[in-house]
């Protein structure tokens, strides 16, 4: 069966998500390639069948975002869950105290995740422990910052753009004629501030909210969040969850971030029964058959080529 990129709704969590895929694609066999927040909405790619094998290849890729982070109150999940915690006046807050922030985190090479998150310590989540009133002092873990950009900065949330589109670049930005996205209620009217960002996965973005509000010396929490992008699945190729049905699911090829080898159905054939191919390529790559599915993922080097993951014939 394909791959589905979905447009995650507010409110579910990813699990409610695969739920639902696998009643609508009437199998068992389905799973995701990341994680999204019940307050994020937007990409969440969605697998099944034997194109499950694909998620070790997918969940490690780059993630874009929009993500709205407001200034001047901080809550126990650093989103818009909630509860409120520490309150300060952000009024005299101004645009160019926030990028002056911004090129540190260019240099970040790990944060503190979020106490609620599924980040396990001794075996158990951090959301379970935090949920039961205690702290599992988790310890900071690798993230990266690969693009930060500061789109807007308003008064208020309500103010800034609700409508945005991809740019030629692959981010996205205000466009009259674009998509409109939930958000999570506002818990209060806050200044607030609107960022374009690219990450390494397993980088929280809620993190980088409570992050940045420490640097400016203000209680923030990240207010809202789409996910524009997860490898090279984007916003613009996805499908509401209630259209899921096997018919629109994406080839694995399609979705592959790496660059693909087209051979033979011979040497399809050798691979599949675990034979090396003498091809020129170097790198990580995706071995498709002519005409055909995907056959291989590969590594190949001078010392030949390691089969990553074979898949079978379609």
């Amino acid at each position: 069966m394909p791959v589905f990129i979905v447009d995650k709704p507010l409110g579910l969590s990813s699990h409610d998500v695969i739920r639902a895929a696998r009643k609508r694609l009437e199998t068992r066999r389905v799973g995701h390639a990341g994680t999204l927040d019940p307050l994020a909405t937007g990409v969440l790619v969605v697998l099944s069948g034997t194109d499950t094998k694909l998620s070790p290849f997918l969940t490690g890729t780059d993630k874009h975002y929009l993500a709205w982070v407001s200034f001047g109150a901080t809550t126990a999940t650093l989103d818009a869950e909630g509860p409120l915690l520490e309150r300060a006046d952000a009024t005299g807050l101004a645009r160019s105290q926030i990028e002056t922030a911004l090129p540190h985190f260019l240099k970040v090479t790990e944060q503190r995740p979020p106490r609620y998150s599924a980040v396990k310590k001794d075996g158990v989540r951090s959301y379970r422990a935090a949920r039961q009133g205690r702290d599992l002092d988790l310890p900071p873990r690798p993230a990266r910052y690969h693009h930060i950009a500061l789109l807007d900065f308003a008064a208020s949330r309500n103010i800034l753009p609700t409508s945005f589109a991809p740019t030629p670049e692959g981010m996205w930005s205000a466009s009259p004629v674009g998509l409109r996205f939930q958000l999570p209620k506002a818990l209060l009217s806050l200044p607030t501030a609107l960022f374009s960002v690219q990450v390494a996965a397993g980088t929280y973005l809620r993190s980088f909210a409570r992050d940045l509000g420490e640097r400016l010396g203000l209680p923030a929490h990240l207010s809202g969040l789409v996910r524009t992008r997860a490898g090279t699945c984007s916003l613009d190729r996805a499908v509401a969850l209630e259209s899921l049905r096997p018919s629109i699911g994406l080839r694995a090829e399609e979705v592959l971030p790496y660059p693909l080898v087209y051979i033979s159905r011979e040497d399809a054939a050798r691979i599949r029964q675990g034979q090396r191919l003498p091809l020129p390529n170097r790198g990580r790559l995706g071995l498709v058959e002519e005409g055909g599915s995907l056959v291989a993922v590969v590594d190949i080097d001078n010392k030949g080529m390691k089969l990553l993951r074979v898949f079978v014939e379609k």
